[in-house]
Parts: structure tokens; C-alpha cells; sequence
């Protein structure tokens, strides 16, 4: 995409405070000195079996790069592609039902959206939210010294194939759509609260590209204890048994980065793949300083976020690496 990027004219709009040179979450367009537009759009293929669920996923995932950015989402707008001619017009129904919901947990309305005949199904989001111009949290403000918390655990990706391939049991299942369906919004609100240097979430770059686009546009490096960075405990099984439920996302998402990784001693290629691994609805990734890290672990056990781990720090490193240690 990024060669794609390149291609376009550049954008020079002095009242974008957002585009696409960092690759950050979502834009923000100032309206004026306390008033900001942050807008994101999301949408992709069923990550599982149940319609209603799939769209509770989706709209979670949708509205995840909005409080990423520390904004206030407004209201959402429908994406669908639908296959009609193939399944029942009440499966449709389901879905948008599941989006209305977890748009109604997060305080917004769906009011209104587009929908075409697909071979495949598809749905998603786009996402408004305001948010005052010298409060946007950016994937690009993190300092040396930072400390790095994550809010979700890994392995959507690999989990979700299994279960395309009936290999996890029921309580996996669960447990990965309880994750996936699970608003930011409490994590948000807290590093909102505290006041961070950088957020991004992590979705289908995987935790180590979404940590990269963030130490890039930060013009850092970072350490990353793999110890301490939490995974659904199912993805280290079914990666050791070899049974094949690495997405092709994933193993992308690896060879993009690899000459950009420093390998410590003891990581293996199952390691580098899990934390490779493309999310679904993945948690926030925050960038805090050492002064503010007591207050924000906290906010966010008050908020009741039910994943908080410190799982490295930023660095000062001129050519944006990644070191990975045991």
C-alpha cells in the first residue's frame, strides 16, 4: 500500500493535523481552535461463524482506531458488501444488528451507510468522533525513555484460522471473541485521563508493524521483552503443533519487518510469527512516560481493562528497529 501511497499527490492542507505520512489510525482535520474531525473506516470478511457476533466484532474494531487517537466518537455509517443472491437477507439483518449493538455500548448511533451485491460477505464501519486539536494522541509522539503497555492479548489471527479449521475448542473460541468484541473505549479513556506520548492499536499490521510505524514516525527504535507481551495462551499450541493457522497476513506482516528486527538470542521463528501475527480488534498500544506509568496501570485497572502489560520501551535508534529480547 505504501508504494501505492506514494504515487498520489501530496496533500497540503495547513488544517490537516493527521494524513497519511505516519501512518497513523485515523485523519484529524481542524475545524478550528477547539474543534477537530477524527474519521477512520474499516471493513473486512468474517472472522467467524455467527453473524450477530461478526458484527459486534466489526464495529469494535471499527471504532478501536478513533479511541486510539484519544477522540470521542460521534456516530458510525454502515460498509457492507453482501452476497444476496446467496444468503438469506435476514443473515444481513444479524450482522447490522450486531453493529447497532456495540455502537450502542460505545454511546453513538448508526445513521445511515452503503451496501453493494458481493461474492463475498463484508462489513464495517466508518467511524466520526471530535476531539479538541491540542489533545490528539498520534502514533508519532512517543519519547525515548517511554514505556510501551498493551491492553489486549495476541493471537487473533492464528486462533481465527484454527477455528475456520475446527482445530480450537468452544472456551477458545470464547475466550477470543470476548477479546475481539471488547471496546478500547475504558483503555482510551484512561491514557486520555493521564496524558500519554503516543497510542496506536494494533489490527492487521500486527503488534510488531503497528509498533514499527510507531517508532518510525517517532524517529525511535524500541526493546520488546516477548516475556512479558501477553498472548492467549491456545496460539503457542496450536503454533508448536505445526498445523498450518498462520494467515497469510501474518506471515507478510514478518517478512516486511524482518530486516528491521534485532533478534536476540532465544526468539524463534514461532515467536517472530506470533508477535507478527495479524489482529482483529486488538488492543492499544501506549507510549508513556516512566513520571506517568503508575498513574495510567492505575486508571486502567480502575477501568476495569482486563489486559494491562508492559511489555518494553522506546529508544533513541536512528534507523527504527525493533529489538526483541526473551
Amino acid at each position: 500500500m505504501a508504494q501505492v501511497l506514494r504515487q498520489l499527490p501530496q496533500v497540503n492542507d495547513p488544517n490537516i493535523l493527521v494524513g497519511t505520512n505516519t501512518a497513523d489510525d485515523a485523519a484529524v482535520y481542524k475545524v478550528n481552535d477547539s474543534l477537530a474531525i477524527v474519521q477512520s473506516v474499516d471493513y473486512f470478511t468474517p472472522v467467524v461463524d455467527d453473524p450477530y457476533t461478526f458484527g459486534l466484532i466489526t464495529a469494535a474494531n471499527s471504532l478501536s482506531d478513533l479511541y486510539a487517537m484519544g477522540a470521542q466518537p460521534l456516530f458510525a455509517l454502515n460498509i457492507v458488501g453482501f452476497p444476496s443472491k446467496k444468503l438469506s437477507m435476514d443473515v444481513l439483518a444479524e450482522i447490522l444488528k450486531g453493529g447497532a449493538a456495540k455502537a450502542a455500548e460505545a454511546g453513538i448511533s448508526v445513521i445511515g451507510g452503503h451496501t453493494i451485491d458481493d461474492p463475498e460477505p463484508k462489513y464495517g464501519m466508518v467511524v466520526t468522533a471530535v476531539i479538541n486539536p491540542a489533545q490528539v494522541v498520534t502514533n508519532a509522539g512517543a519519547k525515548a525513555g517511554d514505556r510501551l503497555v498493551l491492553t489486549k492479548p495476541l493471537g487473533l489471527g492464528i486462533i481465527t484460522t484454527a477455528m475456520k479449521k475446527g482445530l480450537v475448542s468452544p472456551e477458545v473460541i470464547a475466550e477470543a471473541i470476548e477479546v475481539m468484541s471488547t471496546l478500547n473505549k475504558a483503555a482510551a479513556e484512561a491514557m486520555v485521563k493521564v496524558g500519554v506520548n503516543a497510542c496506536t492499536d494494533i489490527t492487521g499490521f500486527g503488534f510488531l508493524g503497528h509498533l514499527h510505524e510507531m517508532a518510525k514516525a517517532s524517529h525511535l527504535g524500541a526493546k520488546i521483552s516477548l516475556a512479558d507481551v501477553p498472548v492467549i495462551p491456545e496460539t503457542w499450541n496450536l503454533m508448536n503443533n505445526k498445523q498450518g493457522v498462520v494467515p497469510g497476513g501474518s506471515q507478510r506482516n514478518l517478512e516486511f519487518l524482518r530486516e528491521d528486527l534485532i533478534i536476540n538470542p532465544g526468539i524463534t521463528e514461532v515467536d517472530l510469527t506470533v508477535l507478527s501475527d495479524a489482529q482483529t480488534s486488538g488492543g492499544l498500544l501506549i507510549s508513556v512516560t516512566e513520571e506517568k506509568l503508575p498513574n495510567l496501570l492505575q486508571e486502567l485497572k480502575e477501568a476495569g481493562v482486563q489486559t494491562i502489560a508492559l511489555v518494553g520501551t522506546m529508544v533513541e535508534d536512528d534507523l527504527f528497529k525493533l529489538e526483541i529480547c526473551k
